[in-house]
Parts: C-alpha cells; sequence; structure tokens
C-alpha cells in the first residue's frame, strides 16, 4: 500500500514535470533549455516508474490517472519529431557542426593517426620489398604504373556517372567505417588501417616508377577533403567504441546513446565533404590542368577546410566543451 510519506515525497518531482509541460505548450519546445531538457527527460523515467508502484495500490487509481495523463503529454512532447527547416539545417553545418567536431577532435585525432602510421607501414614494406605490392594492389594495378600510366584515365571521359559512383563509393567507405565502431571500434580501426596501407602502398609504387608527381597531382585536389572525411567518419566510429567500453558514471546503454547521438552529427559533416571532393575528383583530378594550379587549388581547398572546421560557430562567451 502506498503510504501517505511517500506520495508527498514524489509530489514536487510531479508539479515539476507539469510546469516543465506548461511552458513546453505555451513557448514551445525550444523555449526549454539544455538542463530543462535533461530534466525532462529524467523526470519522465521516474515518473514512469512512480505509474507503475501506483498500478499496484488499488487505493491510489485517482493518482495513477493524474500520472497516466501527465506522461502522455510528456512523451508526446518528447518523442515529437519537428520537420528541419532549411534555416535549421544551415546553421547547423555552418555553426553548430564545427563546434561538434571540435568537441570530438580527440577521436578524430586518433583516427588520423592510425591511418597515417598505417600508410608509412605500406610505404615502407614496399620499398623493402617491391614484390609487396603485388599482393595489394594487384598484377593490373602494377602493370599500370610500372608502364608509367595512371589508372585514371578513363574517368575523363564518363565525368558524370564517374562522379556519381565516386561518391557512392566513397561514402559507402565512410557509413562503414562510421557503423564498425559499435564492434568496440575494432571494425573501424581495420578500415583506417587497411585504407593507410593502400594508400601507402600505392604512394611508394609509384615513387619508385618515378610517378610520383602524376600520382599526387591527381590526388592532392580531391584528397585534401576526401581523406579528412574519412578521419571524421574513423571518429565517429571511435567515440561510439568510446561510449560502449568507457560509460563511466552512466548505464552502458545511456552512455551508447550519447556517444551514437554525437557520432551521427559528426558523421554528417562529412557527407556534403565527400560530394565536393567526387565532383573534384570526376571533373578536376584527372583533367590535364597544369600541375602547379592543381596543387594551389588542393591547398586553398585545405586552407578553407581548417577555417571552416576550427573557426566556424566560435564563440568568446561559450567553449567549444558545451556542445
Amino acid at each position: 500500500m502506498i503510504s501517505t510519506r511517500w506520495l508527498e515525497k514524489r509530489k514536487p518531482y510531479w508539479t515539476r514535470l507539469e510546469q516543465l509541460l506548461d511552458q513546453s505548450t505555451k513557448r514551445g519546445f525550444r523555449s526549454l533549455g539544455r538542463s530543462e531538457l535533461q530534466e525532462l527527460g529524467l523526470l519522465y523515467r521516474q515518473i514512469a516508474a512512480d505509474l507503475a508502484a501506483l498500478r499496484e495500490d488499488r487505493g491510489s487509481v485517482h493518482f495513477a490517472r493524474y500520472l497516466n495523463q501527465l506522461l502522455a503529454r510528456a512523451h508526446n512532447i518528447i518523442y515529437s519529431t519537428p520537420k528541419a527547416s532549411p534555416s535549421a539545417i544551415l546553421k547547423f553545418f555552418a555553426l553548430t557542426y564545427p563546434r561538434i567536431f571540435r568537441h570530438n577532435l580527440r577521436f578524430v585525432e586518433i583516427a588520423l593517426l592510425i591511418f597515417m602510421a598505417s600508410a608509412l607501414v605500406g610505404a615502407v614494406l614496399t620499398f623493402q620489398d617491391p614484390d609487396f605490392k603485388l599482393s595489394i594492389l594487384g598484377p593490373q594495378m602494377v602493370q599500370t604504373i610500372e608502364k608509367h600510366e595512371m589508372w585514371t584515365h578513363s574517368i575523363v571521359g564518363i565525368k558524370p556517372l564517374a562522379s556519381s559512383a565516386i561518391m557512392t563509393n566513397n561514402m559507402s567507405v565512410g557509413f562503414m567505417t562510421f557503423a564498425l565502431g559499435i564492434t568496440a571500434g575494432l571494425g573501424t580501426i581495420y578500415m583506417l588501417l587497411f585504407n593507410g596501407l593502400l594508400l601507402g602502398v600505392i604512394g611508394m609504387a609509384c615513387h619508385l616508377s618515378g610517378m610520383s608527381i602524376k600520382l599526387w597531382e591527381f590526388v592532392a585536389p580531391h584528397g585534401v577533403l576526401e581523406l579528412p572525411a574519412i578521419f571524421l567518419a574513423g571518429g565517429a566510429g571511435l567515440r561510439i567504441a568510446a561510449g560502449l567500453l568507457f560509460p563511466g558514471y552512466l548505464p552502458r546503454r545511456e552512455s551508447l546513446a550519447r556517444a551514437g547521438t554525437e557520432a551521427v552529427q559528426l558523421l554528417l559533416g562529412s557527407i556534403p565533404i565527400l560530394v565536393i571532393a567526387g565532383i573534384i575528383e570526376a571533373f578536376v583530378s584527372p583533367t590535364g590542368l597544369p600541375t602547379g594550379l592543381k596543387f594551389a587549388m588542393a591547398g586553398a581547398l585545405f586552407v578553407l577546410l581548417l577555417a571552416y572546421l576550427f573557426g566556424a560557430g566560435a564563440s568568446p562567451t561559450k567553449a567549444d566543451s558545451s556542445v
């Protein structure tokens, strides 16, 4: 039987939830601050437990009915899915996303280090044993490199189709790198290691065949966007892994949910970057533009990307860690 003392102890929480719901109804859901939203979710879960207890007591039917109505209102607000306006999407990419990136920078840095370490290993192994590249690249591509030919000449004649295929492939790699974070990060690490190794082997193989300039003038214009996008996807995958492996004081399920939310947001920013990289890879990288112009374009794009990620959305009054 529910005691009067228990009811008196719980009623302030019910009243507080009703106040938050009234505020949301009168002034809109966006009127609730971050702490109030967290409080709303916590009260919803706690009062749901209260309702379950009251239903076991026949003398508390009217309280149970009241909480049932209260929770129904809260459910409609918490799980509503308002349509995102174009201005909200623009604000996310212009302001919110760079803050999310800086807040999760350590995971992106780890992804970068894994990739670069693997690329270095691939380059060293190929330099020490030139036949090693056969097991990674296959005989057809190796023969093409040894003939001092680029394997990308076919892109020029089918630019629109190639651009679409490149975007699809790059996004598939990015999404796979991200999604494999759920394997405690092992799958994400594998994707970063493999792609890093591949780049290192190709780079050294082209160097040994005297094709370094041909390779990097092709890679540079789109690579300064494509590779950071892969690091972003890798960082997102590692963020999921961190939430799964290191929940801290949170229940593992809640830790994973929070990590997943941040990881998805981190991944979203890589999509437009990959789209732009795919267009450049099809329409600019394989063309006969002067080498200096291609490298200048790559440098300009890289500076713009860094300025966006590290400068956009910065506020003198709020630290990035508040995201």
